[in-house]
């Protein structure tokens, strides 16, 4: 370069800067119209080496660079060849520290820029970078500069981003290509490479600052908007920073942002539309094909052979040209894989609400979408999903119970055997012994029919497998299964979540999961069970009972085995968490008989209970279940089978709930009271009266005296207007009677009993006239004494006294109605034990069991602690005070047995003399 026009751009001045800049275009003008184009590059040298690069110098640099544009306008058209030696410089000076010197750049790549046009795309990453840190600069004025250079670069890419070819390459493989190959068309790589951009987009997505993500979303928007680019498919590499970018505070930043996900997910429904409407046309045309070479080969002996392959290759040749026809988007390959796990980890991510939305929105679009996409991935979408279902947003939980409800909707709509489809393929190879179409057979089940009329017909039909199919054969899409492990393990590690909606749903999905695949989840339910067992103490009702109907759901569909240690860990669940047990075992047993088998609930626990050897656990246990099944209604239909011990199955039901319920004395008693054992019952309060009363024995009576008022004890109550068909029954009430304290359940019992005594007396003295034999004075004499005492405070004397007139006379009358009156339920009974069952054994064992706790309770009595004092345990003073409040009657005088009744056997004094009948004098 001249001096002159050195000292020009070595000016402060930026006039004279800018004068010398115009000598130097007009020297460069005349060296291009000279051709001299090695003057040109040692001008260009020296403008980067003696201007541009002196980092020491801004007015150089300034100079260099206001050189470097008049250069490039000089060059025009030839300005491509020397891109390299002049970009690089103008880029180095973006990072300078002086903010004049980044304006400069701007403006002098703007103008370089200007003049290239469409050759400056190989230079695309390094502006691009540059532009993204400018666009954030502190300085105005270079902010300003950036953003013009940023629109004219836009124009550029959205102009021949997709289809310019840099001269420089056309150049130099024009002469090899038309001496190779000069007949074929060969394709240049662009100038601008998108495959190249994304790893630079990658990296700059994760920054902060909103200016620069503002300039991040305007390119992607830019980039999406060409349709050649597919810019959809590189979507999984910076899909991520743009739900970051939703949490932003910039709301210029979120509009942008959302506006571009939007595009991208309308991009993805209509490119998934089109690729299914392609993949049905073919299917459809590979059908209608096969329909005409069925027909063809039906008639092939009727027609020339020549006749035939020219209708199948115009045929083909019809296909081909409907093939040809593009459709934007159809090439576009979409990576749903790598979108749905970005979404699943989306979900686990701290995003704001925004963010988490468009999460939510995106996964119920894709069900729509693709859905067989989405189930690879429901193990991990639901490990996030069903906790957002109990968000404490509104919005957020709405959008997860959607998305929710959509998944298990797909999922239920899954077909069960999975497998079975494409297993019918092989069968059609099989039935074909000739090789000549087994390769289409394998994939074409269609074609059997006409193998198998091939394999019919005398003469072979014409060979067309060496004809071309341009379109491909589809073959059936493999479905692609639900992870039952996967899915199972994330639900059960939901049990642990603190939010009662997302348990609950937990179980749901579990319910749902083994309802449709019982086997898949059973083979991994070992890891499960114990999770399902510990769910049964969650604080949520709901929750347990959701628990408690999948376990159901379990055992209906296994075996006795699995049931058996289904009941064996329940109680021993029981056993080690009490609280349990006093909070939720009547929900928990009530709501398995209603999804299970009451009886075979009862039976397994009765068994796993007789083998217990808590003994105090297993009495507590057997009160639990006895006061379920005098009060569940879910018990009806087992209250009224145990009614019912004439059949056999009534007699070993019985059994073997008796012979767990030894462990507790009142619950066998009122067991024989439920299966109307009367007589069973007052044997078995013979022994309860020799143990020792507790304060938990005397308020199971209490209870169960109460319960006698209830409306499942009905019959009971009517029974008692039948004395001489149920002795034992009064018996019964009576000795309960004898048992109780005077207390609120004594007064209460007392006065069932005074309301029926006259009652009894009515049914029973009519009798006593019927016969005209020698004692009917005697009879009559019995009566009117009974009636007189009716009125006595002593109900038991004065019904035993009734009892003994009336059976008397019933002994020593010659009519035949009177005889049975006292034989009927003993004669009943041994009838049972002779064929069904044995009383006699029953009794012996309760003995046995009441004896065993009796000797482990005094193990603990000798072990340190001295026994039952007042204050202890057993209220004292409550009980004196009801004894005050309700008065009893006075004892007799005389208890003298009515020697006329000698079928009624006289009770012993030590059944009921240890509590008494009435107060003792004071």
């Amino acid at each position: 370069m001249d001096q002159s026009i050195q000292r020009a751009l070595n000016d402060k001045i930026y006039d004279k800067r800018k004068l010398g800049a115009l000598d130097l275009e007009r020297v460069i003008r005349d060296h291009v119209a000279n051709k001299d184009f090695d003057k040109i590059k040692k001008i260009i040298q020296q403008l980067c080496n003696d201007f541009a690069y002196q980092v020491n110098a801004p007015n150089a640099r300034n100079g260099g660079l206001i050189g470097l544009a008049g250069a490039a306008i000089a060059l025009g058209p030839e300005l491509a060849r020397y891109l390299d030696e002049i970009v690089p410089p103008v880029l180095a000076c973006f990072t300078d520290q002086d903010a004049r010197v980044r304006y400069y750049a701007c403006e002098s790549m703007y103008n370089i820029a200007k003049v290239a046009k469409g050759e400056v795309l190989p230079y695309f990453n390094d502006i691009f970078d540059a532009l993204c840190k400018l666009g954030a600069d502190s300085e105005l004025s270079v902010k300003n500069g950036a953003e013009l250079l940023d629109r004219l670069i836009k124009d550029i890419v959205s102009e021949s981003a997709a289809t310019y070819v840099s001269v420089l390459h056309t150049a130099e493989e024009k002469s090899d290509v038309d001496q190779e190959t000069p007949e074929q068309s060969i394709d240049y790589p662009t100038a601008f490479s998108l495959r190249l951009f994304i790893p630079l987009l990658k990296e700059r997505i994760a920054v902060i600052n909103p200016f620069t993500r503002t300039f991040l979303v305007s390119w992607i928007i830019l980039l999406d908007s060409i349709p050649d680019l597919e810019l959809v498919t590189y979507l999984p590499e910076f899909l991520a920073g743009l739900f970051r970018f939703l949490s932003d505070p910039n709301r210029d930043v979120h509009v942008a942002t959302r506006g571009s996900m939007d595009r991208f997910l309308t991009e993805i429904k209509r490119i998934t539309r089109i690729k299914k409407g392609i993949e049905e046309s073919r299917k459809s045309r590979s059908e209608d094909r096969r329909k005409k070479d069925h027909s063809i080969d039906s008639t092939g002996s009727m027609l020339l052979e020549g006749e035939v392959d020219d209708e199948a290759f115009s045929g083909e040749e019809d296909d081909v040209s409907s093939d040809d026809d593009w459709v934007p988007g159809q090439d576009a390959q979409i990576n749903y894989k790598e979108v749905l796990e970005i979404l699943a980890t989306n979900l686990d991510r701290p995003y704001e609400e925004e963010g988490l939305l468009e999460t939510l929105r995106w996964i119920a679009e894709f069900l729509d979408i693709c859905p067989e996409e989405v189930l690879p991935f429901t193990p991990k979408v639901l490990a996030h999903l069903l906790p957002a279902m109990a968000n404490s947003v509104d919005s957020i939980r709405s959008a997860a119970t959607r998305v929710n409800s959509r998944l298990m909707d797909y999922v239920i709509s899954l077909s069960d055997d999975v497998p079975s489809a494409p297993s019918r393929i092989p069968t059609s190879v099989l039935k074909d012994p000739s090789g000549g179409e087994q390769k289409e057979s394998l994939t074409n089940p269609r074609t059997s029919l006409s193998n198998s009329r091939e394999l019919d017909s005398p003469t072979p039909p014409p060979q067309r497998s060496t004809a071309p199919t341009p379109v491909p054969t589809s073959t059936p899409p493999t479905q692609v299964d639900l992870d039952y492990a996967a899915a199972v393990n994330s639900l059960t590690l939901l049990f642990l979540n603190d939010h009662e909606a997302t348990r609950v749903a937990a179980l749901g999905w579990l319910l749902m999961l083994h309802k449709k695949a019982p086997k898949k989840v059973l083979a991994f339910n070992d890891g499960t069970f114990p999770a399902l067992l510990k769910t049964l103490s969650d604080p949520a009702e709901a929750v347990v009972t959701k628990d408690l109907q999948l376990l159901s759901q379990i055992s209906r569909n296994s075996g006795d085995d699995y049931f058996s240690s289904f009941m064996e860990n329940l109680l021993q669940l029981f056993s080690t968490d009490r609280k349990l047990l006093e909070a939720r075992g009547n929900l928990i047993i009530r709501q398995l008989c209603v999804s299970l088998s009451p009886e075979r609930i009862y039976r397994t626990l009765a068994d796993c209970i007789e083998k217990e050897e808590d003994l105090e656990f297993a009495s507590i246990m057997v009160q639990n279940l006895n006061n379920n099944l005098i009060t569940a209604p879910q018990l009806a239909d087992l209250r009224k089978r145990l009614r019912n011990l004439e059949t056999k199955d009534g007699q070993v039901f019985f059994v073997a709930l008796f012979r767990s319920w030894c462990y507790n004395a009142v619950a066998t008693f009122s067991l024989c009271l439920l299966a109307q054992a009367y007589e069973q019952a007052y044997n078995l309060l013979q022994i309860i009266g020799e143990l020792e009363m507790t304060v938990n024995m005397l308020i199971q009576i209490d209870k169960l005296v109460q319960l006698l008022e209830s409306p499942v004890f009905t019959y009971l109550r009517m029974h008692l207007l039948e004395p001489e068909k149920h002795p034992h029954l009064y018996k019964c009430m009576y000795g309960l009677l004898m048992l109780l304290p005077q207390s609120s359940a004594f007064a209460a019992l007392k006065n069932r009993l005074n309301s029926v005594s006259a009652i009894g007396y009515l049914h029973i003295a009519p009798r006593a006239y019927v016969s005209q034999s020698r004692n009917s004075s005697v009879a009559e004499a019995i009566s009117t004494f009974s009636s007189t005492t009716s009125t006595s405070t002593n109900p038991l004397i004065s019904h035993q006294r009734k009892k003994s007139s009336t059976e008397s006379y019933s002994s020593t009358s010659t009519t035949a109605n009177a005889a049975p009156s006292t034989f009927d339920r003993s004669s009943r009974l041994k009838g049972r034990d002779e064929g069904g069952i044995r009383w006699g054994e029953l009794l012996e064992k309760f003995k046995s069991v009441q004896e065993k706790a009796r000797r482990a309770q005094q193990l603990d009595i000798d072990g340190g602690f001295d026994g039952l004092r007042p204050g202890d345990g057993l209220d004292v003073t409550g009980f004196k005070e009801n004894a005050r409040l309700s008065q009893g009657p006075p004892p007799p005088a005389k208890d003298v047995p009515s020697p006329s009744a000698p079928s009624i056997p006289k009770p012993k004094p030590s059944k009921f003399g240890r509590l008494g009948g009435g107060r003792p004098k004071r």
